[in-house]
């Protein structure tokens, strides 16, 4: 006689319910985490919110509300680390006409001590509008300084002499400025490295006094840090969880959106690794 085969319990119901209740689980947590990261978010930088969203005066006007300019609540942070500091931006053709006159105060509070203003690029491009820009930011007493943006594929005693031949230094203004952002293309990095040391050597040589550089951190940190570790430099770095200049950098380029009276569009801001009166040191004697 044959025997009926035993039908066993299939687990698939168990398990099936097992997976959603670890899926549900795992869903919370993942809120959970989210929640708990954007209140420490919220609460690092309230002083900020409150400020950006005009609620840390009730006595502010309408007007006051709306002439806030700042483009994130980073910048203010930043600027709030740094209320000793001297503080200036940076302009070129790209921020157009300015109109110096109406330069203020960033946010009404932090007034602008100083500027970079382009000079020149490569080996045959001058700046369209740093003449106007050096003499408007010289009549609104801001202490001036003039930069050059390094082409990596030209050749850089042409660069120095374009500079050079653009640019009169004077007593009280910030040492010449050498901008290198990018990697050649048709060389190497050692021949480049040759090329801004030429550069700079020239640059020295007629103003004699030893000009910055400028660059991104990354840029700085893998190619200029050690072999150019006898000049200073001024950084760029936008990321938002730097609040505070590095000990290292005579110049921190700390946001590239920042809003300024008196200047169309956005414009780059930089905090000196000291006061005033510091800043005023390290000009041309």
């Amino acid at each position: 006689m044959k025997r009926k085969p035993v039908r066993r319990k299939s687990p698939a119901k168990n398990t099936k319910k097992n997976g959603f209740l670890g899926r549900k689980i795992f869903s919370f947590m993942v809120v959970f985490a989210i929640t708990i990261l954007l209140m420490v978010g919220i609460y690092h930088y309230r002083e900020g919110l409150k400020y950006y969203l005009g609620f840390k005066s009730r006595a502010a006007s309408k007007e006051q509300i709306e002439d806030k300019r700042l483009s994130d609540v980073r910048n203010f942070q930043v600027l709030s680390k740094h209320q000793n500091n001297a503080i200036g931006i940076d302009v070129s053709e790209y921020q157009g006409t300015i109109s110096w006159d109406a330069i203020g105060a960033l946010e009404q509070k932090y007034p602008i001590h100083f500027v970079f203003i382009r000079a020149t690029v490569g080996k045959d491009r001058l700046d369209r509008k740093f003449k106007d820009n050096w003499l408007g930011a010289k009549e609104n007493k801001i202490i001036c300084g003039a930069y050059h943006y390094y082409r990596p594929n030209e050749n850089s005693l042409e660069q120095a002499a374009l500079f050079i031949q653009t640019v009169q230094l004077n007593q009280g203004d910030l040492p010449p400025v050498l901008d290198i952002e990018q990697l050649p293309k048709e060389q190497s990095v050692a021949r480049l490295k040759i090329g801004l040391r030429r550069w700079l050597q020239a640059i020295e040589a007629h103003y004699k006094v030893k000009p910055i550089i400028y660059t991104g951190e990354k840029y700085y940190e893998d190619f200029l840090k050690e072999e150019f570790g006898d000049y200073l430099f001024w950084i760029a770095n936008y990321n938002f969880y730097r609040e505070k200049i590095q000990e290292d950098w005579l110049f921190w380029q700390f946001t590239e959106k920042a809003s300024l009276p008196g200047i169309t569009g956005s414009v780059d801001v930089n905090i000196y690794n000291g006061d005033l009166q510091q800043l005023q040191f390290i000009t041309i004697e």
